[in-house]
């Protein structure tokens, strides 16, 4: 708390003293948070715990930047921001923060946290805004259908399942997060394995319009191939942006290690044969399995 106390006088400081910090606005900051949040996003791949810790920090700068803005035009603050994001997640963990929930050889105690008319969020408090439930939330699944349950209940949740997820998402985490919400509802297939008849069904529909040379089925069709990948994928619990990326980057790698075996032999890219890159690109992969 000491350390989070520092950081928001630096804040402050900075905002009443520096030429840059005072100008900012909401709309200037946006795409310095973009590209804050991807540089995160790009360490938390790579596993690089130093990276991961500063990265953490930009990203924290943005938010009580914006926070700091706001409490400038006396619209909230930071305190507001960290009582609405706690009044949330107690809402929205019954199983947890519920009296009925909680099992009496290990009561876990509710925290304190002011509502906007300065009434207490305890279950005991006339202000708290707690979900009873009758059911016991032992899995993961339960848990987030509890949690979309729930959204739509709140005054100022989200008015559709699928409203909750951002339009300007990236199209393959949109088409994730799509499904999941749906899945959340009950809408999924019953067995895993009969998603891979979906998948084969569309990739034949795209040929067979890739065979017709008509560019805008072709596109559709690509589109529909993908998002049943996409779904496959999720039914197996494992993350298509992640896959992807890591994809990509053993691409990159290995194109580089052909591209400097050209530079070595004096040799440009574009003059080597599909065979020499070829038994390059194998090289590389050689060179990965060794590692």
């Amino acid at each position: 708390m000491q350390a989070f106390g520092r950081f928001l006088d630096v804040l402050d400081a900075l905002r009443a003293n520096c030429p840059w910090d005072k100008k900012q606005t909401n709309e200037s900051l946006r795409p310095n948070t973009i590209e804050e949040t991807y540089e995160l996003c790009d360490a938390l791949i790579k596993n690089d715990v130093h990276e991961i810790c500063k990265e953490l920090g930009d990203v924290l700068l943005h938010i009580c930047f914006y926070a700091k803005i706001a409490e400038e035009k006396e619209q909230f603050d930071m305190a507001d921001v960290c009582n609405a994001l706690t009044r949330k997640m107690i809402t929205r963990h019954p199983h947890v923060y519920h009296p009925s929930q909680i099992d009496a050889e290990n009561p876990k105690p509710l925290p304190y946290v002011p509502e906007d008319n300065g009434e207490s969020s305890n279950p005991g408090n006339p202000g708290y805004s707690g979900q009873s439930s009758s059911t016991k939330v032992t899995t993961v699944t339960q848990v987030l259908e509890n949690w979309e349950q729930i959204k739509l209940k709140e005054k100022d949740g989200n008015k559709s399942v699928l409203s909750g997820v951002p339009s300007a998402l990236p199209s393959l985490i949109k088409a994730y997060r799509i499904q999941d919400k749906a899945r959340n509802v009950g809408f999924d297939w019953e067995d895993k394995q009969d998603v891979w008849a979906k998948v084969h069904e569309e990739l034949g529909e795209l040929e067979a319009e890739l065979r017709k040379e008509d560019k805008e089925n072709s596109t559709r069709e690509l589109g529909d191939f993908l998002f049943s990948v996409i779904n496959a994928a999720r039914l197996y619990k494992l993350n298509p942006d992640n896959a992807l990326e890591m994809t990509n980057r053993k691409f990159i790698n290995r194109f580089n290690y052909i591209e400097a075996h050209s530079i070595k032999i004096g040799k440009p890219l574009k003059d080597m044969t599909l065979a020499e890159m070829d038994q390059l690109w194998n090289e590389a992969k050689e060179n990965e399995r060794l590692k």
